[in-house]
């Protein structure tokens, strides 16, 4: 035996590396190939989780996409509905209705006009009845100013300035309070629609008989081939779709 020193401990043998036990029966070649096998499934299942993960994503992203790439003006358009013969045979009267229903498409219409007069000096809107009511008072709340309207006979209970004018289907009058607006006062004139022009040519005249001004007109639809706008000359005329 060798010499070693006192209170010397001899160091301890070295063990032998453990090696995996191949199961009875299967050698070590089958064992590699099962090795293999759930490897193989392993990879198929994290491929198949992220197909769904990008399925997932596209389904998420693509009405979004959709609202991006949509005209606007298409979707307003798309709101207006035709009705024929009202409110007397031969008219086809564009209801707007729809529209007004269609919270975006509402967002859309008074957006459009606030971007075109945001900016721009106007002390007050004027809105025609009826419908010159719900997009004017609504503009007017967006331009930060006044809203004044314009009404049939017998609606205003104060004393009023009274124009008479012509529609394309019959006679009409409009009032308007005589206090609504201040002397060189920037009006903005608004309504649902311009065929004629023949109401929005009696809303300026009240306008201008309280000596204020017309700074523009603004309306959500325009019959082009009834040439109304040429009644409103030189005043601007602003619309958001045209028929």
């Amino acid at each position: 035996m060798a010499n070693r020193k006192r209170g010397s401990k001899a160091a301890p043998a070295a063990m032998p590396a453990r090696r995996s036990p191949t199961p009875r029966g299967v050698d070590k070649s089958q064992a590699s190939k099962s090795k293999a096998s759930k490897e193989s499934t392993a990879r198929k299942r994290n491929t198949e989780g992220s197909a769904r993960v990008a399925r997932t994503a596209v389904r998420s992203v693509s009405p979004l996409a959709e609202v991006v790439n949509l005209d606007p003006i298409a979707h307003v358009r798309a709101l207006i509905r035709d009705i024929p013969d009202f409110p007397q045979p031969g008219i086809l009267f564009k209801d707007i209705t729809p529209l007004l229903a269609d919270p975006k498409g509402f967002h859309i219409v008074l957006d459009a006009l606030a971007h075109r007069f945001t900016g721009e000096h106007v002390d007050a809107v004027v809105g025609i009845e009826s419908r010159g009511f719900i997009f004017g008072a609504a503009l007017a709340a967006r331009l930060n100013t006044s809203f004044v309207p314009v009404r049939k006979p017998g609606k205003l209970p104060y004393r009023t300035d009274k124009v008479a004018y012509s529609l394309e289907y019959g006679e009409a009058e409009l009032e308007m309070h005589r206090d609504s607006l201040k002397e060189d006062a920037s009006v903005l004139v608004v309504d649902d629609l311009l065929a004629t022009g023949g109401t929005a040519a009696a809303a300026a005249e009240l306008v201008h008989r309280q000596g204020a001004y017309v700074a523009a007109f603004a309306f959500i639809i325009e019959l082009d081939d009834l040439a109304g706008r040429d009644r409103l000359l030189p005043h601007p005329v602003v619309s958001v779709l045209h028929y």
